[in-house]
């Protein structure tokens, strides 16, 4: 579990379903598939709140994410985050980011003699490479298809 700090110095760590909760999780992410319904908070004293759109939304993220096997980090979005931190984000070398940082690639600030990335900038460049990712992949399979290096069963 890897643990980072926000901007109040309060820890942010990555969570990952265990084993022996994979049956509810996929059940959470069934009822969260419904469409139509209104989900509702029930508290043990049996009060129940209506979830906001907003929160809604990032639920039905974390959980699929967590029906997948994957681990969850909730970043807010205005925070700064340091070279490592965002090098990890993108899961890339630190020095690698360095030199996309000072290609201008991804804006920065310098805190002294630190540099930080604000998330919300990271996840725009991590949004766009992605994008051209998928884009460059349809071309090679276009241009695959083409020269008749696939053939339909």
């Amino acid at each position: 579990m890897k643990t980072i700090m926000s901007g109040q110095n309060l820890p942010v760590e990555s969570v990952m379903a265990q084993e022996q909760e994979a049956s509810s999780i996929r059940q959470i992410e069934r009822i969260l598939k419904l469409e139509g319904s209104q989900p509702k908070l029930v508290g043990a004293n049996g009060e129940e709140i209506t979830i906001p759109d907003s929160v809604y939304q990032v639920l039905r993220q974390v959980v699929h994410a967590m029906a997948l096997g994957q681990a969850i980090s909730i970043v807010p979005q205005e925070r700064e985050l340091t070279t490592q931190q965002a090098a990890d984000f993108l899961n890339v070398s630190r020095p690698y980011l360095i030199k996309l940082l000072e290609q201008g690639e991804i804006p920065y600030i310098k805190v002294g003699a630190h540099r930080r990335v604000r998330f919300e900038d990271l996840k725009k460049y991590k949004e766009q490479r992605d994008q051209k990712r998928s884009q460059i992949l349809q071309q090679l399979i276009e241009m695959s298809e083409e020269a008749g290096l696939y053939e339909d069963e």
